[in-house]
Parts: structure tokens; sequence; C-alpha cells
């Protein structure tokens, strides 16, 4: 067995791809109106973005009631400030609530969370 994608629920399955290609550099590979997917050029694991029409993003962090946050992405990077820079600039948002120094939560175009971060030591 092999994984070979994560998939995350979106509105706008296209929008989603533009924006994971610009902050990772991974081009798009499959393009359909209800499918898109990105794979890096090495054929490691990707990212795949369906249609998801009643797509509700999770609340970050979690309150009683509200959707659930249920995965998110870890990304690690050389320098947390230029990569905060660099995804804000494609598109996400920072979250207010950030749990640690090394680490800063940002929302992608469709809410998920996803998580930058730097090896310390």
């Amino acid at each position: 067995m092999r994984l070979t994608s994560t998939v995350l629920g979106t509105p706008e399955p296209r929008a989603l791809a533009e924006f994971y290609s610009k902050l990772l550099g991974w081009p798009i590979r499959t393009d359909e109106p209800e499918w898109v997917t990105l794979r890096p050029d090495d054929g490691s694991a990707g990212l795949s973005f369906q249609l998801e029409t009643g797509h509700v993003p999770p609340v970050w962090p979690p309150a009683d009631g509200a959707q659930q946050m249920q995965l998110h992405l870890d990304i690690e990077v050389d320098d947390l400030q230029e990569a905060t820079a660099a995804a804000t600039a494609a598109g996400a948002v920072v979250a207010e609530f950030q749990p640690q120094d090394d680490v800063r939560v940002c929302f992608d175009p469709a809410g998920h969370p996803f998580c930058l971060w730097t090896r310390t030591g």
C-alpha cells in the first residue's frame, strides 16, 4: 500500500489547488471541475481537492457547537517569517491564536488550517 494524496473538500477545487500550488511549488496534475490534484515532481504523496458545495470551514481554536477541525497540514519551512509572508500573499489568513513561537497556524482560502513550522535545535 502507498498513500498517494490527502484530499481536501472545498467549494472551489481549482482555486484551492492554485493556492497550494503557489505555496508548495507543486504543479497541477489533474484539473477537472470537481477534482484537482497536485503532486511534487518526485512523485511522492500530493494533495487533491474535491468539490464539496456544502463545505463548512472548521473553527480554530475549537469551540463547542462549531465545525471541528479533523485534520491539518504541517509544512516545515526554513524561515517562519518569510514563509508566513508568502502564505498570506498567496491568500492565507494567519490565525489569531498561536500555540507556539516556532509555529504559525494559518487558514487556506477554504478555511482549512495548516501549520508552518521550523525545526528548533
